[in-house]
């Protein structure tokens, strides 16, 4: 299975998953962080978390997924919504909560 196909299989079989930097628990970069308070603050604590610094195939297969250069990246019912800024931007609108329901 390529990496691409692994991707699409955790991003389809789980509701909601962040890829980011470290784990929920321990997040190793800022905008990880951030994005984890992010959700938790929508409500949201049953999210998976990939670390992609266990994996560089996985750290850079992310990336060429969802043609998007940053990591933390998140994920809604396979559908990916954006990184900690956008998550962030729907979170003070209102949407990310929308989002999370559907």
């Amino acid at each position: 299975m390529s990496i691409q196909e692994q991707i699409k299989e955790v991003v389809t079989t789980h509701r909601v998953v962040l890829f980011m930097k470290g784990t929920k628990q321990f997040p190793q970069c800022g905008f990880s962080a951030r994005a984890v308070q992010i959700l938790q603050n929508a409500g949201c604590n049953d999210f998976v978390t990939v670390n992609v610094l266990e994996n560089d195939e996985v750290r850079q297969g992310i990336k060429e997924y969802s043609n998007w250069p940053t990591i933390p990246q998140l994920y809604v019912n396979g559908e990916f919504l954006g990184g900690s800024d956008i998550m962030m931007e729907m979170f003070e609108a209102g949407e990310l909560e929308e989002a999370l329901k559907a």
